[in-house]
C-alpha cells in the first residue's frame, strides 16, 4: 500500500511538471552561436542618421556621402549588403529590381535607392558591375525614365569604420565570420525622412509594391505622389506585427464619405449649372 501510494505521488509529480513547466524553463531563450552575436536589424524609428558624416566612394570611384543623394524633398531609400555575397544580398538586389519593375515610380525622382556595401575589401570596380547587370534587366522602354533611374540608384563602397558608423546610426547589425569567410547579416530597406531620420524599415528580400509606395508617402509627409496616394496613405496604417501595412476601415469609412459628398456636390453644381443654361 505504501509503495502504491508513493507511485501515484510520483506520477501525479511528473504530470504537474509537464502540465505546469518550471519558469526557468520557460524563459530560458535558446542562445545564438557567437558568430551571430550582434547580428539582425534593430528598427531605430525616428533617430537620425548623419548623411554627410560618413565618406564612401560611388560606382564611378567619386568620393560621396548620403548627403549627395538627399536634396530635402526626395526620400532615402538605403540597403546594406556586399556585392560579394553568395546568397542573401543577391535576393535582396533582385528583390529589390523586382520591386522597382513593379512600380511605377522611378529612382532619382520620387526617391533615391543606396546600395551600401559592408565589405571593405568591395571597391567601385565591383560596384560598376553590379549596377550594369542590375540596368540590363531593368525595365523602362522610355531613355529618359532609364537616365533618370541612373542618377537616382547607386552601389556604394567604403572602409570599415565608415560602413560600421553607417549600419550602427540605420541599426544594421553585421558580423563577418572567418571560418565560413562570409558575413552574417540581415536583409532589409532602410527608408529615411529628407532629413535623414529613419521613418521605416522593410524586412526582407521581396516587398509588396503598395507597402513600399505608402513607406515612401509616410517618409515624404504626403509631398510625393498624386491626391489618390495621399487618400491612399490615409487609409493605411503600419502593423509592426504583421511588418505590413493595412486598412484602417475607420479611415476608409471616413475617405469614403468625404468622396460621396464631392460627388453629390459636384453633380448638383453640374445640375445648377445646366438648368441655368437652358434658362438662358
Amino acid at each position: 500500500m505504501p509503495q502504491l501510494a508513493g507511485r501515484m505521488i510520483a506520477t501525479g509529480l511528473l504530470m504537474w511538471s509537464c502540465v505546469f513547466p518550471r519558469a526557468e524553463a520557460e524563459t530560458t531563450k535558446p542562445k545564438l552561436p557567437p558568430e551571430l552575436a550582434g547580428v539582425g536589424i534593430v528598427e531605430k524609428l525616428g533617430e537620425p542618421v548623419s548623411l554627410g558624416k560618413y565618406s564612401f566612394r560611388d560606382e564611378n570611384n567619386q568620393p560621396v556621402t548620403l548627403q549627395n543623394y538627399s536634396d530635402g524633398h526626395k526620400p532615402l531609400v538605403v540597403a546594406m549588403m556586399y556585392m560579394g555575397c553568395p546568397s542573401l544580398c543577391g535576393y535582396l538586389v533582385q528583390g529589390t529590381l523586382d520591386l522597382m519593375n513593379q512600380i511605377k515610380w522611378t529612382p532619382g525622382k520620387e526617391f533615391n535607392l543606396i546600395f551600401v556595401s559592408i565589405d571593405p575589401r568591395e571597391k567601385a570596380d565591383l560596384a560598376q558591375i553590379k549596377k550594369e547587370s542590375v540596368f540590363e534587366e531593368y525595365k523602362r522602354t522610355n531613355a529618359e525614365d532609364v537616365a533618370v533611374a541612373r542618377s537616382g540608384w547607386h552601389f556604394l563602397t567604403g572602409d570599415e569604420p565608415q560602413i560600421r558608423g553607417l549600419a550602427s546610426e540605420l541599426g544594421f547589425g553585421y558580423r563577418y565570420d572567418s571560418r565560413q569567410k562570409e558575413y552574417a547579416h540581415g536583409a532589409g530597406l532602410f527608408v529615411l525622412m529628407p532629413s535623414g531620420k529613419v521613418s521605416r524599415v522593410l524586412h526582407g528580400i521581396q516587398f509588396k509594391p503598395n507597402d513600399f509606395k505608402l513607406a515612401i508617402l509616410e517618409a515624404s509627409n504626403g509631398k510625393i505622389g498624386s491626391i489618390v496616394d495621399r487618400i491612399l496613405m490615409y487609409c493605411y496604417r503600419y502593423d509592426p506585427l504583421s511588418r505590413s501595412y493595412s486598412v484602417v476601415v475607420m479611415r476608409l469609412v471616413q475617405a469614403g464619405s468625404v468622396l460621396l459628398v464631392l460627388l453629390l456636390v459636384g453633380f448638383w453644381i453640374t445640375l445648377w449649372l445646366k438648368k441655368g443654361e437652358l434658362r438662358t
